[in-house]
Protein backbone atom coordinates (compact mmCIF):
# COMPACT_ATOMS: atom_id res chain seq x y z
CA UNK A 1 0.00 0.00 0.00
CA UNK A 2 1.24 3.48 -0.85
CA UNK A 3 2.57 5.33 2.19
CA UNK A 4 1.97 8.88 0.89
CA UNK A 5 -1.65 8.39 -0.20
CA UNK A 6 -3.91 11.21 0.93
CA UNK A 7 -1.15 13.77 1.41
CA UNK A 8 -1.68 16.95 -0.58
CA UNK A 9 -0.73 17.95 -3.20
CA UNK A 10 -1.69 14.41 -4.16
CA UNK A 11 -0.05 14.33 -7.63
CA UNK A 12 3.31 15.52 -6.26
CA UNK A 13 3.50 12.92 -3.51
CA UNK A 14 2.12 10.17 -5.75
CA UNK A 15 4.88 10.76 -8.29
CA UNK A 16 7.48 11.11 -5.55
CA UNK A 17 6.54 7.72 -4.14
CA UNK A 18 6.65 6.16 -7.60
CA UNK A 19 10.12 7.60 -8.11
CA UNK A 20 11.26 6.22 -4.74
CA UNK A 21 10.14 2.78 -5.89
CA UNK A 22 12.54 2.85 -8.85
CA UNK A 23 16.30 2.34 -8.34
CA UNK A 24 17.98 5.61 -9.36
CA UNK A 25 21.36 5.96 -7.73
CA UNK A 26 24.04 7.94 -9.52
CA UNK A 27 25.43 5.87 -12.37
CA UNK A 28 22.31 3.70 -12.44
CA UNK A 29 19.65 5.93 -14.00
CA UNK A 30 18.37 3.95 -16.98
CA UNK A 31 15.22 2.77 -15.18
CA UNK A 32 14.20 6.18 -13.91
CA UNK A 33 15.00 7.76 -17.28
CA UNK A 34 12.82 5.21 -19.07
CA UNK A 35 10.07 5.89 -16.53
CA UNK A 36 10.09 9.55 -17.60
CA UNK A 37 10.02 8.55 -21.27
CA UNK A 38 7.02 6.28 -20.62
CA UNK A 39 5.33 9.19 -18.86
CA UNK A 40 5.89 11.41 -21.91
CA UNK A 41 4.44 8.81 -24.25
CA UNK A 42 1.39 8.24 -22.07
CA UNK A 43 0.69 11.97 -21.97
CA UNK A 44 1.37 12.65 -25.64
CA UNK A 45 4.36 14.88 -24.91
CA UNK A 46 7.33 15.49 -27.16
CA UNK A 47 10.55 14.27 -25.57
CA UNK A 48 14.24 13.56 -26.11
CA UNK A 49 16.26 10.94 -24.25
CA UNK A 50 20.00 11.05 -24.89
CA UNK A 51 22.73 8.43 -24.47
CA UNK A 52 23.48 9.64 -20.94
CA UNK A 53 19.80 9.08 -19.96
CA UNK A 54 19.06 12.79 -19.69
CA UNK A 55 15.44 13.51 -20.63
CA UNK A 56 13.81 16.69 -21.98
CA UNK A 57 10.00 16.89 -22.11
CA UNK A 58 7.97 19.61 -23.81
CA UNK A 59 4.42 20.79 -23.14
CA UNK A 60 2.57 23.64 -24.88
CA UNK A 61 1.33 26.64 -22.94
CA UNK A 62 -2.17 26.52 -21.54
CA UNK A 63 -4.94 28.81 -22.96
CA UNK A 64 -3.83 32.42 -22.76
CA UNK A 65 -0.16 31.43 -22.53
CA UNK A 66 0.34 29.95 -25.99
CA UNK A 67 2.58 32.84 -27.11
CA UNK A 68 4.40 33.32 -23.82
CA UNK A 69 8.14 32.76 -23.63
CA UNK A 70 8.97 29.16 -22.69
CA UNK A 71 10.11 28.29 -19.17
CA UNK A 72 12.50 25.53 -18.18
CA UNK A 73 11.82 23.49 -15.06
CA UNK A 74 14.91 21.53 -14.11
CA UNK A 75 16.06 18.91 -11.63
CA UNK A 76 18.16 15.75 -11.60
CA UNK A 77 17.11 12.10 -11.67
CA UNK A 78 19.91 10.54 -9.60
CA UNK A 79 20.21 10.26 -5.84
CA UNK A 80 23.01 9.54 -3.38
CA UNK A 81 22.63 5.96 -2.10
CA UNK A 82 23.66 5.52 1.53
CA UNK A 83 22.36 3.02 4.10
CA UNK A 84 22.83 2.06 7.71
CA UNK A 85 25.01 -1.03 8.32
CA UNK A 86 22.05 -3.18 9.33
CA UNK A 87 19.79 -2.19 6.42
CA UNK A 88 19.57 -4.93 3.77
CA UNK A 89 19.00 -3.28 0.40
CA UNK A 90 20.41 -3.57 -3.12
CA UNK A 91 20.19 -0.04 -4.51
CA UNK A 92 20.58 -1.40 -8.05
CA UNK A 93 17.41 -3.49 -7.71
CA UNK A 94 15.34 -2.32 -4.76
CA UNK A 95 13.17 0.71 -4.16
CA UNK A 96 13.11 2.68 -0.92
CA UNK A 97 10.83 2.03 2.05
CA UNK A 98 9.16 5.31 2.93
CA UNK A 99 7.73 6.33 6.26
CA UNK A 100 5.77 9.35 7.49
CA UNK A 101 5.92 10.63 11.05
CA UNK A 102 4.95 14.02 12.48
CA UNK A 103 4.74 15.64 9.06
CA UNK A 104 8.14 14.34 7.98
CA UNK A 105 8.90 11.92 5.15
CA UNK A 106 11.99 9.73 5.50
CA UNK A 107 13.22 6.34 4.34
CA UNK A 108 13.88 3.26 6.42
CA UNK A 109 17.63 3.06 6.97
CA UNK A 110 18.58 4.81 3.72
CA UNK A 111 18.83 8.17 2.07
CA UNK A 112 15.48 9.49 0.86
CA UNK A 113 16.45 11.00 -2.48
CA UNK A 114 14.46 14.15 -1.80
CA UNK A 115 17.52 15.65 -3.42
CA UNK A 116 16.30 15.75 -6.13
CA UNK A 117 13.29 13.47 -6.45
CA UNK A 118 11.00 16.25 -5.29
CA UNK A 119 11.92 18.34 -8.35
CA UNK A 120 11.08 15.45 -10.67
CA UNK A 121 7.80 14.84 -8.86
CA UNK A 122 6.77 18.50 -9.08
CA UNK A 123 7.65 18.66 -12.78
CA UNK A 124 5.68 15.52 -13.62
CA UNK A 125 2.69 16.72 -11.58
CA UNK A 126 2.64 19.98 -13.57
CA UNK A 127 2.96 18.15 -16.89
CA UNK A 128 0.16 15.79 -15.84
CA UNK A 129 -2.24 18.58 -14.94
CA UNK A 130 -4.93 20.03 -17.20
CA UNK A 131 -5.86 22.96 -14.96
CA UNK A 132 -2.52 24.56 -13.95
CA UNK A 133 -1.93 27.75 -15.96
CA UNK A 134 1.59 27.89 -17.38
CA UNK A 135 3.68 29.09 -20.33
CA UNK A 136 5.19 26.56 -22.75
CA UNK A 137 7.32 24.24 -20.62
CA UNK A 138 10.66 22.54 -21.17
CA UNK A 139 11.26 20.07 -18.36
CA UNK A 140 14.93 19.10 -18.25
CA UNK A 141 15.81 16.10 -16.09
CA UNK A 142 19.52 15.36 -15.90
CA UNK A 143 21.52 12.43 -14.55
CA UNK A 144 24.59 11.92 -12.39
CA UNK A 145 24.45 15.37 -10.83
CA UNK A 146 25.72 13.95 -7.56
CA UNK A 147 28.95 12.65 -9.12
CA UNK A 148 30.11 15.72 -10.99
CA UNK A 149 27.04 17.03 -12.88
CA UNK A 150 27.97 14.68 -15.70
CA UNK A 151 24.54 14.65 -17.33
CA UNK A 152 24.21 18.42 -17.49
CA UNK A 153 27.77 18.71 -18.78
CA UNK A 154 27.03 16.31 -21.65
CA UNK A 155 23.54 17.57 -22.48
CA UNK A 156 22.95 19.08 -25.92
CA UNK A 157 21.11 22.28 -25.07
CA UNK A 158 20.45 23.33 -28.68
CA UNK A 159 16.79 22.16 -28.58
CA UNK A 160 16.13 24.28 -25.47
CA UNK A 161 14.51 27.64 -26.23
CA UNK A 162 13.87 28.84 -22.67
CA UNK A 163 15.73 31.80 -21.26
CA UNK A 164 14.08 31.39 -17.85
CA UNK A 165 15.10 28.48 -15.61
CA UNK A 166 13.42 27.29 -12.41
CA UNK A 167 15.96 24.92 -10.83
CA UNK A 168 14.27 22.99 -8.00
CA UNK A 169 17.43 21.63 -6.42
CA UNK A 170 17.93 23.63 -3.25
CA UNK A 171 17.06 22.27 0.16
CA UNK A 172 16.25 25.36 2.24
CA UNK A 173 12.82 26.90 1.88
CA UNK A 174 12.95 30.68 1.83
CA UNK A 175 16.39 30.90 0.25
CA UNK A 176 16.63 31.83 -3.42
CA UNK A 177 20.02 30.99 -4.87
CA UNK A 178 21.08 33.47 -7.54
CA UNK A 179 24.70 32.51 -8.16
CA UNK A 180 27.09 29.60 -7.73
CA UNK A 181 30.77 29.01 -8.10
CA UNK A 182 32.43 27.47 -11.09
CA UNK A 183 35.34 25.22 -10.54
CA UNK A 184 38.07 22.95 -11.74
CA UNK A 185 40.32 20.27 -10.31
CA UNK A 186 44.06 20.94 -10.50
CA UNK A 187 46.63 18.21 -9.95
CA UNK A 188 50.07 19.57 -9.06
CA UNK A 189 52.89 17.06 -9.58
CA UNK A 190 56.39 17.49 -8.22
CA UNK A 191 59.10 15.05 -9.33
CA UNK A 192 61.24 13.78 -6.46
CA UNK A 193 64.43 11.76 -6.25
CA UNK A 194 64.98 9.16 -3.57
CA UNK A 195 68.14 8.01 -1.84
CA UNK A 196 69.00 5.77 1.07
CA UNK A 197 68.20 7.21 4.49
CA UNK A 198 69.38 5.68 7.74
CA UNK A 199 67.96 6.18 11.23
CA UNK A 200 64.74 5.77 13.18
CA UNK A 201 61.50 5.83 11.24
CA UNK A 202 58.87 8.12 12.74
CA UNK A 203 55.26 8.81 11.75
CA UNK A 204 54.25 12.44 12.27
CA UNK A 205 50.45 12.45 12.24
CA UNK A 206 48.07 15.39 12.22
CA UNK A 207 44.60 14.03 13.00
CA UNK A 208 41.21 14.92 14.44
CA UNK A 209 40.59 18.03 12.39
CA UNK A 210 37.00 18.96 11.60
CA UNK A 211 37.27 18.85 7.78
CA UNK A 212 34.16 19.49 5.72
CA UNK A 213 32.96 20.50 2.25
CA UNK A 214 35.53 22.68 0.54
CA UNK A 215 32.83 24.92 -0.92
CA UNK A 216 30.11 25.62 1.60
CA UNK A 217 32.40 25.23 4.65
CA UNK A 218 35.55 26.92 3.39
CA UNK A 219 34.55 30.05 5.31
CA UNK A 220 34.49 28.31 8.70
CA UNK A 221 38.19 28.87 9.34
CA UNK A 222 38.93 25.16 9.63
CA UNK A 223 42.49 23.97 9.24
CA UNK A 224 43.54 22.13 6.10
CA UNK A 225 45.48 19.12 7.40
CA UNK A 226 47.74 18.89 4.34
CA UNK A 227 48.85 22.49 4.45
CA UNK A 228 49.15 22.52 8.22
CA UNK A 229 51.38 19.45 7.90
CA UNK A 230 53.55 21.46 5.51
CA UNK A 231 53.86 24.18 8.12
CA UNK A 232 54.80 21.56 10.71
CA UNK A 233 57.51 20.08 8.47
CA UNK A 234 58.88 23.53 7.68
CA UNK A 235 59.14 24.43 11.38
CA UNK A 236 60.51 21.02 12.31
CA UNK A 237 63.32 21.43 9.77
CA UNK A 238 64.58 24.47 11.72
CA UNK A 239 65.06 22.32 14.84
CA UNK A 240 65.66 18.71 13.80
CA UNK A 241 67.41 17.20 10.78
CA UNK A 242 65.22 14.59 9.07
CA UNK A 243 64.79 12.69 5.84
CA UNK A 244 61.29 12.76 4.32
CA UNK A 245 60.06 9.30 3.29
CA UNK A 246 56.49 10.14 2.29
CA UNK A 247 53.56 12.49 2.82
CA UNK A 248 49.88 11.64 2.49
CA UNK A 249 46.53 13.12 3.44
CA UNK A 250 42.94 13.56 2.24
CA UNK A 251 40.78 11.49 -0.07
CA UNK A 252 38.86 13.99 -2.21
CA UNK A 253 39.94 17.31 -3.65
CA UNK A 254 36.58 18.88 -2.75
CA UNK A 255 36.76 17.90 0.94
CA UNK A 256 38.82 19.79 3.50
CA UNK A 257 41.21 17.06 4.71
CA UNK A 258 40.90 16.18 8.38
CA UNK A 259 44.15 14.25 8.69
CA UNK A 260 47.60 14.16 7.09
CA UNK A 261 50.78 12.21 7.81
CA UNK A 262 54.49 12.31 7.07
CA UNK A 263 56.94 9.43 7.37
CA UNK A 264 60.36 10.63 8.52
CA UNK A 265 63.75 9.16 9.25
CA UNK A 266 65.75 10.82 12.02
CA UNK A 267 68.99 10.06 13.77
CA UNK A 268 68.30 8.06 16.95
CA UNK A 269 69.95 10.83 18.92
CA UNK A 270 67.31 13.30 17.60
CA UNK A 271 64.30 11.21 18.61
CA UNK A 272 63.85 12.97 21.94
CA UNK A 273 64.13 16.39 20.30
CA UNK A 274 61.48 15.37 17.76
CA UNK A 275 59.16 14.23 20.52
CA UNK A 276 59.61 17.46 22.47
CA UNK A 277 59.07 19.57 19.35
CA UNK A 278 55.90 17.64 18.51
CA UNK A 279 54.46 18.23 21.97
CA UNK A 280 55.24 21.94 21.67
CA UNK A 281 53.61 22.36 18.27
CA UNK A 282 50.66 20.21 19.22
CA UNK A 283 49.94 22.80 21.92
CA UNK A 284 50.47 25.67 19.45
CA UNK A 285 48.17 24.21 16.81
CA UNK A 286 45.50 23.26 19.34
CA UNK A 287 45.48 26.79 20.68
CA UNK A 288 45.31 28.40 17.23
CA UNK A 289 42.46 26.14 16.10
CA UNK A 290 40.73 25.62 19.44
CA UNK A 291 37.38 26.87 18.06
CA UNK A 292 37.31 25.47 14.52
CA UNK A 293 39.21 22.19 15.17
CA UNK A 294 38.90 21.40 18.88
CA UNK A 295 39.94 17.74 18.44
CA UNK A 296 43.13 18.51 16.49
CA UNK A 297 46.12 16.40 17.46
CA UNK A 298 49.74 16.42 16.30
CA UNK A 299 51.59 13.32 17.47
CA UNK A 300 54.66 11.30 16.62
CA UNK A 301 54.97 7.53 16.70
CA UNK A 302 58.42 5.98 16.47
CA UNK A 303 58.90 2.81 14.43
CA UNK A 304 61.90 0.61 13.72
CA UNK A 305 65.50 1.57 13.11
CA UNK A 306 67.00 0.79 9.73
CA UNK A 307 67.68 1.96 6.22
CA UNK A 308 64.84 3.55 4.28
CA UNK A 309 64.06 5.09 0.93
CA UNK A 310 63.88 8.81 1.57
CA UNK A 311 63.82 11.89 -0.60
CA UNK A 312 67.10 13.63 -1.29
CA UNK A 313 67.52 17.05 0.40
CA UNK A 314 66.58 19.03 -2.71
CA UNK A 315 63.39 17.04 -3.25
CA UNK A 316 62.43 17.33 0.41
CA UNK A 317 62.93 21.10 0.35
CA UNK A 318 60.78 21.49 -2.76
CA UNK A 319 57.97 19.36 -1.32
CA UNK A 320 57.93 21.35 1.92
CA UNK A 321 58.10 24.61 -0.06
CA UNK A 322 55.07 23.52 -2.09
CA UNK A 323 53.07 22.57 0.99
CA UNK A 324 53.89 25.86 2.67
CA UNK A 325 53.79 28.17 -0.33
CA UNK A 326 50.92 26.99 -2.51
CA UNK A 327 47.81 29.11 -1.84
CA UNK A 328 44.82 27.70 -0.01
CA UNK A 329 41.52 28.73 1.47
CA UNK A 330 39.57 31.92 0.75
CA UNK A 331 41.17 34.17 -1.84
CA UNK A 332 38.44 36.81 -2.22
CA UNK A 333 34.99 37.65 -0.85
CA UNK A 334 32.12 38.87 -3.04
CA UNK A 335 31.45 42.59 -3.44
CA UNK A 336 27.84 41.95 -4.52
CA UNK A 337 26.61 39.51 -1.88
CA UNK A 338 27.71 40.09 1.73
CA UNK A 339 29.32 37.06 3.33
CA UNK A 340 29.75 35.12 0.09
CA UNK A 341 33.09 33.51 -0.63
CA UNK A 342 33.86 34.47 -4.22
CA UNK A 343 37.09 32.58 -4.85
CA UNK A 344 38.85 29.78 -2.97
CA UNK A 345 40.93 26.67 -3.38
CA UNK A 346 41.49 23.55 -1.30
CA UNK A 347 44.37 21.07 -1.29
CA UNK A 348 42.21 18.03 -0.70
CA UNK A 349 44.62 15.24 -1.67
CA UNK A 350 48.31 14.80 -0.86
CA UNK A 351 50.04 11.60 -1.93
CA UNK A 352 53.50 10.20 -2.58
CA UNK A 353 53.99 8.04 -5.68
CA UNK A 354 56.99 6.18 -7.06
CA UNK A 355 58.78 9.27 -8.35
CA UNK A 356 56.58 12.24 -7.51
CA UNK A 357 54.46 13.94 -4.87
CA UNK A 358 50.95 14.95 -5.97
CA UNK A 359 48.82 17.74 -4.53
CA UNK A 360 45.25 17.92 -5.83
CA UNK A 361 43.20 21.09 -5.51
CA UNK A 362 39.54 22.00 -5.94
CA UNK A 363 39.49 25.56 -7.26
CA UNK A 364 36.20 27.48 -7.05
CA UNK A 365 35.05 30.95 -8.01
CA UNK A 366 31.80 32.63 -8.97
CA UNK A 367 33.86 34.82 -11.33
CA UNK A 368 35.42 32.91 -14.20
CA UNK A 369 38.44 35.18 -14.62
CA UNK A 370 39.36 34.80 -10.95
CA UNK A 371 39.20 31.02 -11.22
CA UNK A 372 41.61 31.23 -14.15
CA UNK A 373 43.91 33.51 -12.17
CA UNK A 374 44.12 31.05 -9.27
CA UNK A 375 44.96 28.23 -11.67
CA UNK A 376 47.65 30.44 -13.20
CA UNK A 377 49.17 31.02 -9.75
CA UNK A 378 49.36 27.28 -9.17
CA UNK A 379 50.97 26.81 -12.58
CA UNK A 380 53.54 29.54 -11.96
CA UNK A 381 54.48 28.33 -8.50
CA UNK A 382 54.84 24.74 -9.66
CA UNK A 383 56.89 25.92 -12.63
CA UNK A 384 59.34 27.63 -10.28
CA UNK A 385 59.67 24.38 -8.30
CA UNK A 386 60.16 22.35 -11.49
CA UNK A 387 56.75 20.68 -11.24
CA UNK A 388 53.69 20.50 -13.48
CA UNK A 389 49.93 21.01 -13.30
CA UNK A 390 46.99 19.28 -14.94
CA UNK A 391 43.40 20.59 -14.95
CA UNK A 392 40.27 18.48 -15.28
CA UNK A 393 36.53 18.58 -14.62
CA UNK A 394 36.13 22.26 -15.39
CA UNK A 395 32.64 23.69 -14.94
CA UNK A 396 31.52 27.32 -15.36
CA UNK A 397 30.36 29.77 -12.73
CA UNK A 398 26.82 31.02 -12.57
CA UNK A 399 27.55 34.69 -12.12
CA UNK A 400 25.19 36.96 -10.18
CA UNK A 401 22.95 39.05 -12.43
CA UNK A 402 22.55 42.58 -11.15
CA UNK A 403 19.26 42.78 -13.05
CA UNK A 404 16.96 39.76 -13.10
CA UNK A 405 13.27 39.80 -14.00
CA UNK A 406 12.84 36.29 -12.61
CA UNK A 407 14.50 37.08 -9.31
CA UNK A 408 12.41 40.22 -8.84
CA UNK A 409 9.20 38.32 -9.60
CA UNK A 410 10.05 35.45 -7.26
CA UNK A 411 10.90 37.85 -4.43
CA UNK A 412 7.60 39.67 -4.98
CA UNK A 413 5.53 36.48 -4.94
CA UNK A 414 7.39 35.13 -1.92
CA UNK A 415 6.61 38.30 0.06
CA UNK A 416 2.93 38.01 -0.88
CA UNK A 417 2.63 34.37 0.13
CA UNK A 418 4.92 34.27 3.17
CA UNK A 419 4.59 37.79 4.51
CA UNK A 420 8.34 38.29 4.58
CA UNK A 421 11.26 38.68 2.23
CA UNK A 422 13.18 35.63 1.05
CA UNK A 423 16.92 35.45 1.43
CA UNK A 424 18.64 35.94 -1.91
CA UNK A 425 21.96 34.17 -1.67
CA UNK A 426 24.75 32.55 -3.61
CA UNK A 427 26.51 29.29 -2.87
CA UNK A 428 30.23 28.65 -3.05
CA UNK A 429 29.72 25.29 -4.70
CA UNK A 430 28.74 24.03 -8.13
CA UNK A 431 25.13 23.82 -9.31
CA UNK A 432 23.76 22.68 -12.63
CA UNK A 433 22.59 26.27 -13.14
CA UNK A 434 26.22 27.15 -13.83
CA UNK A 435 26.45 24.62 -16.65
CA UNK A 436 23.15 25.76 -18.18
CA UNK A 437 24.12 29.42 -17.85
CA UNK A 438 27.36 28.61 -19.64
CA UNK A 439 25.53 26.91 -22.53
CA UNK A 440 22.45 29.11 -22.92
CA UNK A 441 23.07 32.83 -23.54
CA UNK A 442 21.22 35.35 -21.33
CA UNK A 443 19.71 32.65 -19.13
CA UNK A 444 17.83 34.05 -16.12
CA UNK A 445 17.65 31.40 -13.41
CA UNK A 446 16.96 30.84 -9.73
CA UNK A 447 17.50 27.70 -7.66
CA UNK A 448 15.08 27.00 -4.82
CA UNK A 449 13.14 24.19 -3.15
CA UNK A 450 11.43 22.89 -0.01
CA UNK A 451 13.15 21.93 3.20
CA UNK A 452 15.04 18.66 2.83
CA UNK A 453 17.26 18.05 5.85
CA UNK A 454 20.51 16.08 6.17
CA UNK A 455 20.72 15.22 2.48
CA UNK A 456 23.14 12.47 1.43
CA UNK A 457 22.78 10.80 4.84
CA UNK A 458 20.52 8.10 6.27
CA UNK A 459 18.89 10.85 8.38
CA UNK A 460 17.59 12.62 5.25
CA UNK A 461 14.02 13.84 5.69
CA UNK A 462 11.57 16.06 3.84
CA UNK A 463 9.07 18.42 5.47
CA UNK A 464 5.56 17.93 4.06
CA UNK A 465 4.27 21.42 4.89
CA UNK A 466 7.34 22.93 3.22
CA UNK A 467 6.62 20.95 0.04
CA UNK A 468 3.03 22.19 0.14
CA UNK A 469 4.10 25.82 0.42
CA UNK A 470 6.75 25.42 -2.27
CA UNK A 471 4.22 23.81 -4.63
CA UNK A 472 1.87 26.79 -4.20
CA UNK A 473 4.83 29.09 -4.83
CA UNK A 474 5.81 27.29 -8.04
CA UNK A 475 2.28 27.46 -9.42
CA UNK A 476 2.03 31.19 -8.80
CA UNK A 477 5.39 31.81 -10.46
CA UNK A 478 4.23 29.92 -13.57
CA UNK A 479 0.91 31.76 -13.56
CA UNK A 480 2.63 35.16 -13.60
CA UNK A 481 5.27 34.33 -16.20
CA UNK A 482 3.05 35.53 -19.01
Amino acid sequence: MAVLTGIEPEPVFRYFEEICGIPHGSGSTKQISDYCVDFAREHGLRYVQDEMNNVILWKDGTPGYEQSAPVMIQGHLDMVCEKTPERAIDFAKDGLSLRVENGIISADGTTLGGDDGIAVACALAILDSEDIPHPPLEVVLTVDEEVGMLGAAALDCSPIKSRILLNIDSEDEGILLASCAGGTSVKCCLSVTFEEAEGTKAMLALTGLTGGHSGVEIDKGRANANQLLGRALNELGKRVSFSLISVAGGLKDNAIPWESRAELAVAPSDAQALRAWTEKYNAIFRDEYRVSDPKLSLAVDFKEDGRFRGMDPGSKDRVVAALVGLPGGIQRMSSDIPGLVQTSLNMGILETAESEVRMCFAVRSSVGTEKDEVVSRLENFMGILGGSTQCSGDYPAWEYKRESRLRDLMVEIFEEQYGKKPAVEAIHAGLECGLFAGKIPDLDCISFGPDVKDIHTTSERMVIESVQRTWKYILEILRRLV
